[in-house]
């Protein structure tokens, strides 16, 4: 696996369709670079601009100092930190409560996915995330 210093592995504004004003940003997060390429690519060929990041606790430490996320998608299970663990201190944070997160996963265990929806995940998506996926809860959550 590759990385980049400080954890951020890739980084591109996507203007919306709709013209004017700053891109929304995601930050996506995920262990596996393959992965993070992916849902990167599928972000950017729609109206976001995308950080990705290799671990939770990168972006827990991006988050601090990036003030501008409009939503969070993370694989659930990755290394030193579970993203059901950052969905947690996401939520548990005065500050970045606000900010919807979407939770990933190649494993269709129903209680995990229960237990992220009760914890305040927006939505669970499994992998491979299609398109279509990422329209359907994009558009229900963000403006």
């Amino acid at each position: 696996m590759s990385s980049v210093a400080g954890g951020v592995v890739g980084r591109t504004a996507v203007f919306s369709a709709a013209g004017g004003g700053a891109p929304l940003h995601v930050l996506a997060v995920d262990d596996s670079s393959v992965d993070r390429a992916v849902i990167s690519g599928i972000l950017r060929s729609s109206r976001f601009r995308v950080t990705a990041v290799d671990s939770g606790k990168r972006a827990l430490e991006l988050l601090g100092s990036e003030p501008n996320v409009s939503m969070i998608i993370t694989d659930y299970w990755m290394p030193e930190m579970t993203g059901y663990e950052l969905l947690k201190k996401v939520k548990e944070s005065s500050t970045l409560k606000q900010i919807p997160v979407v939770i990933m996963s190649s494993e269709n265990v129903p209680t995990r996915i229960s237990r992220c929806l009760e914890e305040g995940a927006e939505d669970f998506l499994m992998k491979p995330v299609r398109p279509s996926d990422v329209s359907r809860v994009f558009n229900r959550v963000l403006p």
